[in-house]
């Protein structure tokens, strides 16, 4: 597991620095990470939400982090993390399963370059991250 540990922690800290890439102005991937329809965007998040979003996924990072390595005979806050990966993991499926339009498995637009990315990419891995926070909560 922790292969699969590390696999995530760099998988999420990517992730934040993409968001970060994207907050200070960059747009390489940026048309297959938001949603459209029709060609217009359903999503228009502003600088500061895409950094905050970025800063949200290096703390992931670190709460995946946490839950394989951290020794929590010695630390005594084992239940907020305990909470915090059930948390992860509802959150990850969620977004996995989506809103029952243009976002997850169970989309209805299917045509746009985001939604082939979303299939394909996106919604899986939201899946696995699920799973392994998951998993790495009931191992604590």
């Amino acid at each position: 597991m922790n292969l699969v540990s590390i696999i995530t922690i760099l998988a999420l800290i990517i992730m934040g620095i993409f968001h970060f890439y994207w907050a200070f102005g960059g747009n390489v991937g940026l048309n297959k990470a938001l949603p459209t329809k029709d060609g217009i965007k359903l999503l228009n998040p502003s600088k500061a939400l895409t950094f905050f979003v970025g800063l949200v996924l290096i703390i992931f990072a670190y709460i995946t982090y946490a839950l394989q390595f951290y020794d929590f005979t010695i630390i005594q806050n084992k239940v907020i993390y305990q909470y915090s990966g059930i948390f992860l993991s509802i959150i990850f499926t969620l977004r996995a399963i989506g809103d029952f339009n243009a976002v997850g498995f169970f989309k209805k637009i299917n045509n746009t370059e985001f939604a082939i990315y979303d299939t394909k990419y996106f919604s899986p891995l939201c899946l696995i991250l699920g799973v392994i926070f998951a998993i790495l909560t009931y191992k604590v």
